[in-house]
Parts: structure tokens; C-alpha cells; sequence
């Protein structure tokens, strides 16, 4: 929603919204740029004069502002909607798929920004120093985010789409990975006839999506054989160098400023869109070499009494257990710390199996409540949240559960020593840890 807000205000339009939780530091900085946002829902705040109301899957038809919109004949749009008649006018390039979605997106942008197509843009993060998930540009070119929480993704009809991988996910409202795989299914059914379909030939329910798309379809793999795949994966000091090949044929040799060799995937996702776009290898080589990362994906925050501080968004057992092995590689023998703090109590019990064997790859693993995210709870996200620091401790590691973000804090200061690494890990608020070592640090060195 940020993100569509940045990229409608760049178009001249006036926008205000709401929301539940107290201002941020983000809107803040878009309250700077125009954007008026009331705290809370009310029926006043929706001034007659609006052109359109829209609003996120997480804002039901009992809102009161929504309400009063259809009682003024105001059309009423799902953020999805929104985006898809953005799309209408321009070029669509749809990033899909359960994990790498903010990452390929970012980095699609990016490169194509760089060679001068400036695309209009809309991302669910934040891309690391321009500080924005979303803006207008000149040419025709929209890259958006695309998601398959409530089928949102179908309210699009792109030139471009990836489909990046497809994995069990939104256990509170797809009913089984069938059920998932027929919304990709539509999803790819979707895209131009004359498009192009990129899809991960390493995960075999996106391979699938080949037998029933009506557009052109194109492979991407880490392994030879498919249309596009990447070799010779060596690690550098910041990140990771990598070959591309494109049917055979050597394409460029690019450089990555991020370690992972899912990073590698998602890079590849990125240079196959925008070849198609239109963008040089040249061009792809430079935008990916100068890509400034995003916001949560293993960024370094910084460190605190010698110990380094990394955030990251993952929340899936795949994802979690690729950061932290690719944490692991970054760090060598320092002690990691992982504070998880579990994402959804459908996904934590549908998972908890993979859940428990994904963080092999650290030291100490420090549970908090799950963020129970559009979900009805009671006292599940302790429950659960014991029982997954259970799990974890039953495979012998180090494992605890703490009752609140604080006794994780706490905890640390305690515990950690300097050397020791810190990951926290998880799609809620869990980096505020970050921002409240960090701001101890402000008020015990301050500016002279």
C-alpha cells in the first residue's frame, strides 16, 4: 500500500489514507511528501470528493470507511485492482512465486532504471538507498510485486511474469498446495499470448506451469539445460560472481553486491526480464554490479558492543534455512544468534516440522510469540511458539522461548559477547530489536 501511495503521488494524484497502528518512521517520511494519513478507521476521514477508495486485503467490507464510500457511490478498489488498472495503460513485468518476490522485483527495477527505460514500479520493500518501494516513471515499462494471497495476482494481465518457485504458503486461505498450484495455474494463463513466462525449472510445480500457458515459456535453472542458467558461482568480499548462459550461449559475467545462491536465482529471474524488456547484457551487467539491495533482506544494520547486527524478512522454512546457511558461510566459526519470531499461527503449525530443521546452521535460536498476522488468536502465539522452541531444542540445539521481543533483547545483552553475530529473522516487528540497540547507542555516544 506504501508503495502504490508513492507511486499514485508521483503521478500528481492527492492521496490520504488510514491505518490501525501509530505513525512510523515511514509515514512520516511520506507525510514529508504529501501523503495525509489518519491514525485509526473512521468514516470521517473519507472526504465526498474522492476519485476512488482502496484498500488492502487486510481492511474488510465492514470498515467504516469503506462503508461509506459505496453509500457516496465511490468506487471501492482492492489494492490489486488498483495495480491492475494501473497495468491497463502500460507494459506489466509480474514478479510471482513464494520466495524472492521483493528481491527479483527490486532488482528488475533497478536494472532497468539504470539503462534508462524508467519503469513505473511498485514493490512490497523498501530498496536500500533511495529509501522508496514504489514510483512513477516516463516510460511504459510497470514492474510490480505480484502476490497469490487471495488470488490478488489475478487481477493482473502482464507482458512479463516470473514465476520464481511454488511452495506450501497462505495456510489461511489456500486449503492445500493443489489449491495453490491452480491459482498459479491462472496466474500464468493470464500473461499476453505474444508474452513471455519465465518459470523456475528447479521447482517442479513451476515447471508444471509450461503444460497449460498460453504464453512463451522460458526456463531458468541452476543447471544446464534449461533457456537461461547460472555457473561458475565463486564468492567475493561482498557478495557473489557468477556466469549466465542463454541457450547455450555464454551471455555476460556479473557480479553481485549480496551473498546466496538463492540471491543467484533471483539475479537470474532479473537478467532474463530484462533482456526480454529490451536492456543490453552490458546494461544488465552494470545494474545488477551497482543494485543497492532491499530493505530486511540480510541487511547489515550495523553492530552493538562488537556484535554484528543482520535483519532479514524470511518467515518460510525454505527461506529461513537459506539465510541462515548463507549466514553461516558469511561468518565462518562465530557464534550466530537467531531471534525468530514466527509469522502467522497457520503457517507455524502447518510447517512446524520444516520449521524445527531449518536452523541447523546456528548457534543459539531464540524464539519469540508468533505475529499473528489477519488471524483471530487466543493464546496460540505462546503456545505454539513454545512448542516450535521445543521442536528445535529436541533436535539438540540451542533453543529457548521468550515471552516478548524485550526478554529477547534482554537476553542478548546478557548472553551475547563481541564477535558474536546477530540474525533476526521474521515478516512481523522483530527488527525493532535493531533499532532499540541502536538507539542506546545514540544516547550513550551523543553528538557533541
Amino acid at each position: 500500500m506504501r508503495a502504490l501511495a508513492e507511486l499514485l503521488i508521483d503521478l500528481g494524484w492527492q492521496v490520504s489514507g488510514s491505518d490501525r497502528q501509530p505513525p512510523t518512521p515511514t509515514i512520516f517520511a511520506m507525510q514529508k511528501r504529501g501523503l495525509q494519513v489518519h491514525q485509526g478507521h473512521h468514516d470521517r476521514y473519507l472526504s465526498p470528493d474522492v476519485d476512488v477508495l482502496v484498500h488492502s486485503p487486510a481492511v474488510g467490507p465492514q470498515n467504516p470507511e469503506r462503508q461509506r464510500a459505496e453509500g457516496l457511490n465511490i468506487p471501492v478498489l482492492s489494492y490489486s485492482e488498483m495495480l491492475g488498472y494501473l497495468m491497463q495503460t502500460r507494459r506489466g513485468i509480474s514478479i510471482a512465486g513464494t520466495h524472492g518476490k521483493s528481491t527479483t522485483s527490486a532488482m528488475v527495477a533497478s536494472i532497468l532504471t539504470d539503462a534508462g527505460l524508467s519503469p513505473s514500479v511498485v514493490i512490497g520493500a523498501e530498496l536500500c538507498g533511495s529509501q522508496r518501494s514504489g514510483w512513477a516513471g516516463r516510460g511504459d515499462l510497470f514492474v510490480v510485486e505480484s502476490c497469490e494471497y487471495r488470488r490478488s495476482f489475478l487481477d493482473l494481465r502482464p507482458q512479463y511474469a516470473a514465476v520464481l518457485g511454488i511452495e506450501g504458503d497462505h495456510f489461511d486461505y489456500f486449503c492445500d498446495l493443489d489449491d495453490l498450484r491452480r491459482a498459479f495455474d491462472e496466474f500464468a494463463a493470464r500473461v499476453a499470448d505474444d508474452g513471455i513466462l519465465l518459470i523456475n525449472a528447479d521447482c517442479r510445480q513451476a515447471a508444471a506451469l509450461a503444460e497449460t500457458a498460453k504464453a512463451n515459456v522460458i526456463t531458468f535453472s541452476q543447471n544446464p539445460g534449461a533457456h537461461w542458467w547460472a555457473a561458475d558461482l565463486r564468492p567475493t568480499a561482498s557478495g557473489t560472481r557468477f556466469r549466465v548462459f542463454q541457450q547455450g550461449e555464454f551471455f555476460a559475467e556479473c557480479s553481485l553486491p549480496m551473498p546466496g545462491r538463492h540471491n543467484v536465482m533471483n539475479a537470474l529471474a532479473a537478467i532474463a526480464l530484462s533482456h526480454y524488456a529490451g536492456v543490453s547484457s552490458t546494461k544488465i551487467r552494470e545494474g545488477l554490479r551497482d543494485f543497492p539491495g532491499v530493505r530486511r533482506r540480510f541487511e547489515n544494520i550495523g553492530s552493538w558492543r562488537g556484535m554484528t547486527l543482520i535483519d532479514d524478512y524470511a518467515h518460510h522454512p525454505t527461506a529461513v534455512r537459506a539465510t541462515l546457511e548463507m549466514t553461516r558461510q558469511q561468518f565462518g566459526r562465530r557464534r550466530i544468534w537467531c531471534a525468530f519470531q514466527p509469522h502467522q499461527v497457520s503457517r507455524t503449525q502447518a510447517l512446524m516440522k520444516e520449521f524445527a530443521a531449518s536452523f541447523a546452521a546456528v548457534d543459539e535460536v531464540l524464539v519469540a510469540p508468533i505475529f499473528a498476522a489477519r488471524e483471530e488468536i487466543d493464546d496460540e502465539p505462546e503456545t505454539i511458539g513454545r512448542e516450535l522452541a521445543s521442536r528445535i531444542a529436541d533436535r539438540g540445539q540451542n533453543s529457548r522461548f521468550c515471552l516478548s521481543l524485550d526478554r529477547v533483547r534482554s537476553t542478548l545483552e546478557d548472553e551475547a559477547r563481541p564477535g558474536d553475530v546477530l540474525i533476526t529473522l521474521g515478516a512481523g516487528d522483530v527488527n525493532r530489536i535493531h533499532h532499540e540497540f541502536t538507539r542506546r547507542l545514540q544516547r550513550n555516544h551523543p553528538r557533541r
